[in-house]
C-alpha cells in the first residue's frame, strides 16, 4: 500500500515546506519504505514482497554476466536524480557503469544509468507504465525495462527525449526480449512470470 503525505506547515513562519525538503525529510524518517517523489506526489511504499524480490533476482542472474564483464554494477533503493524540478524514483534495479555521476550520495544521474528497472506491484502500475518512463525520458534514462505480472508483459522503452521514449518493444511473459547495445543481450521472460 502507497500512501502520499500531507504537506507539513513550519509552526513559527506558518509556510508550508518545499516539496524537496518534505521529500529529503521522510527520507531520512523512513528508512524501512520505500520514498519516492512522482509527479509532484511523496509516495511512501511498503518494502516489496518475497514474489518480487525473486523476480527480480531472477532477472539479476540474466544480467549479471554481462555486468561482471564489463565492469557494470546493480544498485537498489537508490534515486535517479533526473534534473532540478522533475521526480526521484527509487527504481528496483539501476545498472550502473562504473563511477555513474552522481548528485549528493544516493542520486544517480539519469542519464548515466545502462539500465532501469520497474518490477510492477499492485498499486504501482499507473506510475510504473505511465508517469516514472515519462519523468525518466526526460532525464535521458537510456533504457527503461517494466516488468509487469499482474498483465503478462514486459516493456522496453528506449530512445529518451523530451516527449517520452521513441521506441516501445512489449513482449508476453514467456517471450525473448532483446537488449540492445551496449547490452547485446536476450532476455528469458519466461523466468520472471512466478
Amino acid at each position: 500500500m502507497s500512501t502520499v503525505p500531507e504537506m507539513p506547515m513550519d509552526t513559527e513562519t506558518g509556510e508550508g515546506t518545499s516539496l524537496e525538503e518534505r521529500y529529503q525529510q521522510l527520507s531520512d524518517q523512513c528508512p524501512d519504505r520505500k520514498v519516492e517523489l512522482i509527479d509532484d506526489r511523496i509516495v511512501v511504499r511498503e518494502v516489496p514482497t518475497t514474489e518480487h524480490a525473486k523476480l527480480i533476482y531472477r532477472l539479476l542472474l540474466q544480467l549479471i554476466p554481462v555486468m561482471m564483464e564489463r565492469g557494470w554494477e546493480a544498485w537498489n533503493d537508490v534515486a535517479l536524480f533526473l534534473g532540478p524540478q522533475l521526480g526521484r524514483y527509487r527504481p528496483d534495479i539501476l545498472v550502473v557503469p562504473p563511477d555513474p555521476k552522481l548528485w549528493g550520495n544516493d542520486h544517480v544521474f539519469g542519464q548515466d544509468t545502462l539500465l532501469v528497472v520497474e518490477v510492477v506491484s499492485k498499486n504501482s502500475s499507473h506510475d510504473d507504465h505511465e508517469v516514472k518512463p515519462r519523468g525518466s525520458a526526460r532525464g535521458g534514462v537510456p533504457l527503461y525495462l517494466v516488468v509487469d505480472t499482474f498483465s503478462g508483459r514486459v516493456r522496453l522503452l528506449s530512445r529518451p527525449g523530451e516527449k517520452g521514449y521513441g521506441r516501445k518493444v512489449e513482449v508476453r511473459l514467456g517471450e525473448p526480449l532483446e537488449l540492445p547495445d551496449p547490452w547485446s543481450l536476450t532476455l528469458d521472460t519466461s523466468v520472471l512470470g512466478g
